[in-house]
């Protein structure tokens, strides 16, 4: 068994795990985030990529330097239930609740249903999802081949037709940044990290971890350093692209509004973009990067939840469960593409601050032994805000929702918990119950490792 592998090797296990990531929402939310944004284009780029690349990046490191067998083993050290309820859970969010539904509706809305009466799109949604997911649910068959789809073939092939649009763009800037719009204007760092949840890579990267160390594992390595040695260089490597396509597309979309106007969701404002260089041909063009874009990632998010699923409902198999998730991803998908996004948020608000909290003390947890004290103080007190959080995102969207006994509590938050107005509410409560959990008189968790 070798304990090194080749840079090339590295490249291709990153470019594997920046396909995977990089899909319809890395797509849409940044280019829009920019319009928005205007000349407050660098707070809240920077806000964006904590969200949309340092946590993701720092989640897949959990995974790797922690040894843990996937999200559910990470998890389960703050108890066994929460371990696996939490990785259900966070394994539909990013599976066929939200994530790959989104990934047949985008290609859908920024590249066919501008071409189409108004009266047939429901019809023809149906039938370009169904295609979508035939493919999908064939190059799923296979996870050992994932990283030859992903990282050989499917990703190159997307950043050639990207980075064409993107350089264009370039070249011949369509206009000045416009005037921040809304939240951007005082508060745009912010606005910006809390639009990097919507991309859901902090919760993939927790799913995501355990294909890239199986990726890893299969060229051979098997000692524990080397393993986490690659699985840190793969994803600068994936993080390194990311963020500079983050950055690029954020800009197109800063400097697109006195040529193109603005739109109400950034799948149509990258159409309007392609429309702008490239006429009708740019709908062809737009059309293969988004379909490649949402290809790869729907791919990696089938495999990754059929092989969660498949783990732990070993009766089904992992082929069932291929299928199962493409037909239920199906059926979400033909909702559309502002219904899933809409109900996507709630779920997205109530998940990453427990998501963050798991990640931040999984890697802190040589400080202070492993102890699972901390683990389950932490994140019971990070429950009792981000419930809330979940539910002010709900209400926002259905008015009718609101229950009086949760708007009493929301209230006292806003009136008294430190950060809260500005989203990071979570932080003081995950703080304290650290330090409660630290001299918490228990014995270290049985989950510390070796």
């Amino acid at each position: 068994m070798q304990n090194k592998i080749s840079f090339s090797t590295y490249a291709i296990i990153g470019t594997m795990l920046f396909g995977m990531f990089f899909g319809a929402g890395n797509l849409i939310f940044p280019i829009q985030m920019g319009q928005l944004a205007g000349t407050n284009f660098w707070p809240a780029l920077i806000g964006f990529l904590v969200t949309a690349i340092g946590l993701p990046f720092i989640g897949i490191l959990a995974i790797g330097l922690t040894g843990s067998n996937g999200l559910r083993d990470l998890a389960s050290r703050v108890h066994p239930v929460f371990g696996i309820s939490f990785s259900v859970v966070l394994y539909l969010t990013i599976g066929p609740f939200f994530a790959i539904p989104r990934t047949a509706t985008v290609p859908f809305v920024v590249g066919f249903e501008p071409f189409i009466d108004p009266e047939q799109v429901t019809l023809w949604l149906a039938i370009f999802s169904f295609l979508f997911f035939v493919i999908v649910y064939y190059f799923s068959l296979n996870p050992a081949k994932i990283m030859d789809y992903i990282g050989k073939y499917l990703t190159p092939a997307f950043l050639l037709f990207l980075f064409f649009l993107i350089g264009i763009a370039l070249i011949k800037p369509m206009g000045q940044f416009g005037e921040p719009v809304g939240d951007y204007s005082h508060l745009a760092f912010m606005t910006g990290f809390k639009e990097g949840y919507n991309t859901m890579d902090a919760l993939a990267s927790l799913a995501f971890g355990i294909v890239v160390i199986n990726a890893i594992k299969r060229q051979g390595i098997t000692d524990k350093k080397a393993i986490s040695a690659a699985t840190l260089k793969s994803g600068i490597f994936a993080m390194g692209l990311m963020m500079l396509i983050y950055g690029l597309i954020t800009y197109m979309g800063a400097s697109s509004v006195t040529a193109i106007d603005s739109f109400e969701n950034g799948g149509l404002i990258f159409a309007a973009v392609s429309g702008h260089y490239f006429g009708s041909f740019g709908a062809i063009l737009l059309g293969i990067i988004i379909v490649l874009a949402c290809l790869k990632t729907s791919i990696g998010l089938i495999t990754a939840c059929s092989e969660f699923f498949h783990h732990i409902l070993p009766q089904i198999s992992y082929k069932m469960f291929v299928f199962i998730l493409c037909l239920v991803s199906f059926t979400i998908a033909n909702v559309g593409l502002n219904n899933i996004i809409q109900f996507a948020i709630p779920v997205l608000m109530f998940l990453y601050p427990l998501a963050i909290v798991l990640i931040l003390t999984a890697l802190c947890s040589p400080l202070f032994g492993n102890k699972q004290a901390v683990y389950a103080a932490s994140m019971i007190l990070t429950f009792f805000v981000s419930i809330i959080d979940g539910y002010s995102a709900l209400v926002n969207s259905l008015p009718g929702a609101s229950v009086l006994i949760l708007e009493a509590v929301l209230e006292f938050y806003a009136n008294y918990l430190p950060f809260y107005h500005i989203g990071l509410g979570w932080i003081l409560p995950a703080i304290i119950g650290a330090l409660i959990g630290v001299i918490w008189p228990t014995t270290k968790s049985q989950f510390q490792k070796a």
